[in-house]
């Protein structure tokens, strides 16, 4: 673990030394061309060093230091052709004229890029609530389950991606399902929520599991049709859906080619919940495989923990696939929070803070009986240093 956080200390100090080195390249342009034309002869002239100054600074300086620049360009040219007393000449006035032509054209060039950079942020924070509409925090305990659930993006400060996550307690039991649509951005947050609404519905109306899958199934092909046809590639969605119901001490799983949930019992142990017969992905169905749901024991005080392929197929520096079950074999954790909040710590140990897809976490506990409602929250960093 020490090595991983020096090398994200490393990367960390190369990206703000890219940041100082760029915002102080118009200056050192303007040092370096006041040094040039003062100490070569007069035929030659540092006017290109000049000019590109206030454009170097129109991506990534506000208004003011692009306005700025552009006025200690044309103050050096000023300085140095009254210097030599060729200053009323026609060619330093040709140099003066161009370098303020260039310092316009930067302004309005620095304009430009704000506006996109504007609108860009509006339609993240759009695309953002709208995603946090769909995908609300589930409260912590729903049908008698202690229940936690996080959404890990890949790039800081956004919540923008095709991962999902739902809980609702049924007449039938507790049904849950985690998900992951293929792409991401607004097309993927529209997918999501044509999979969350549907699962909302049939899970109320359907007496089996495999019927909800059913409904999801035909909720993406209404969509498919409606935008013109997507085809198997382009429109799928891997989805795990669990059904735990009341009192019963089991789960039951439908598995469309979504990762193994994980089952953790209260002594350490651990099950992987693999499906008896791998199926296709949402959107994939040729309808010659029909559903089927497989039954494990769910004992009291133990955890049941969905996630999305952002988790179990993050890398660190060398390659290595982060392995979610050897991590967690053994461990024991007060509660679902707790077991997220030490799992999204380990994981972003392991990759370096570097990760290239968004996670979606789901835990569920069977409280033990005596459990007391409301659980000690405990900040857990890292799996190393054990689990609870």
């Amino acid at each position: 673990m020490g090595k991983r956080e020096q090398r994200r200390g490393r990367r960390r100090t190369y990206e703000v030394r890219n940041r100082r080195l760029v915002r102080a390249l118009p200056g050192v342009m303007l040092i370096g061309g006041l040094v040039f034309d003062f100490f070569t002869p007069p035929p030659f002239t540092a006017v290109p060093m000049f000019a590109a100054a206030p454009l170097i600074a129109a991506p990534f300086f506000s208004r003011v230091g692009t306005i700025r620049v552009g006025a200690g360009a044309l103050l050096c040219v000023a300085a140095l052709r009254l210097y030599d007393g060729t200053l009323i000449r026609v060619v330093p006035f040709i140099e003066l004229l161009t370098i303020l032509t260039v310092s316009v054209l930067a302004v309005f060039i620095n304009g430009v890029v704000r506006r996109s950079n504007e609108q860009l942020a509006s339609a993240r924070v759009i695309a953002a609530t709208a995603m946090r509409a769909v995908l609300p925090t589930p409260a912590d305990r729903i049908g008698g389950l202690y229940v936690a659930a996080r959404y890990e993006a890949a790039q800081a400060d956004e919540f923008v991606g095709g991962d999902l996550f739902s809980v609702t307690d049924t007449p039938y039991g507790v049904r849950l399902v985690v998900g992951d649509v293929r792409g991401k951005g607004l097309d993927a947050v529209e997918a999501v929520a044509v999979i969350i609404g549907a699962f909302r519905e049939a899970a109320e109306q359907e007496r089996s599991l495999e019927g909800v899958a059913q409904r999801l199934e035909r909720a993406l092909a209404r969509e498919s049709s409606r935008r013109g046809g997507l085809d198997a590639v382009e429109g799928f969605v891997t989805a795990a859906l669990a059904e735990i119901p009341q009192g019963a001490g089991r789960v039951r799983v439908v598995n469309r080619g979504h990762p193994e949930p994980l089952l953790l019992h209260s002594d350490g142990a651990l099950e992987q919940l693999r499906p008896t017969l791998p199926a296709l992905p949402l959107g994939m169905d040729l309808g010659v495989w029909p559903d089927r749901s497989d039954e494990w024991e769910l004992p009291a005080g133990s955890t049941l923990l969905l996630y999305t392929d952002g988790l179990s197929e993050a890398r660190d520096a060398d390659g290595v696939f982060y392995d979610p079950a050897e991590r967690l074999r053994g461990r024991i954790f007060p509660g679902p929070e707790e077991l997220l909040s030490a799992l999204a710590d380990d994981v972003r140990l392991h990759t370096g803070g570097v990760t290239t897809d968004d996670m979606a976490l789901l835990a569920v506990v069977r409280p033990a009986e005596g459990q007391p409602d409301r659980r000690t929250t405990v900040k857990i960093v890292g799996l190393d240093g054990g689990g609870g």
